[in-house]
């Protein structure tokens, strides 16, 4: 079983670190996994990507070629990635204007607002999407993606990133899309 997702928004939304984290949380619960990042040359504002590859065989490639998951928190993001998706499911923040002619199943949850609004920091988006992608995919129970997350954000922040977890995971089951 191998499960690709691709993680694209703007640099300074902190996507690089859920997909890092989100590659931590497969490897302690007993799966391989790779991460690769890429961003454009501005360090905020700018476009920015993660991809990760979760299986539970050898992967023999790093990168997403057709990814199951596709997370777009901007509309630059989704009209670059969004045409691409042959399969899978494409998750967008609210604010995202979507496009008919792009056919892949879509979902879009209020993580942006979520994030000011239920966490009461905007700069935790990142991690809610992070509970969003595992509630979705299933490739991690929510204990480990806790301890993983905790052990990526910086000290002091464990609580609040948590927390904001727990909002993702929680917009994943109220979505009717995350696994029995």
């Amino acid at each position: 079983m191998r499960v690709e997702f691709r993680l694209s928004g703007s640099g300074g939304q902190g996507l690089l670190l859920a997909g890092i984290t989100l590659a931590e949380a497969a490897i302690h619960a007993g799966k391989n996994a790779v991460q690769t990042q890429s961003y454009g040359p501005e360090a905020r504002g700018g476009s920015s990507k993660a991809e990760v590859v979760i299986s539970d065989e050898e992967i023999d490639y790093p990168k997403a070629t057709d990814p199951d998951f596709l997370l777009a928190l901007t509309n630059d993001a989704y009209k670059t990635y969004g045409p691409m998706m042959a399969k899978g499911l494409i998750i967008t923040d609210t604010s995202v204007t979507l496009d008919p002619a792009i056919k892949a199943r879509t979902v879009a949850l209020p993580i942006l607002a979520s994030a000011a609004e239920k966490v009461g920091k905007k700069v935790v988006a990142n991690m809610v999407a992070l509970g969003v992608l595992g509630g979705l995919s299933g490739v991690a129970p929510k204990e480990i993606l806790k301890k993983a997350v905790v052990a990526r954000v910086p000290k002091g922040t464990d609580e609040l990133n948590v927390k904001a977890l727990e909002v993702g995971l929680e917009l994943a089951l109220q979505s009717g899309m995350a696994p029995k």
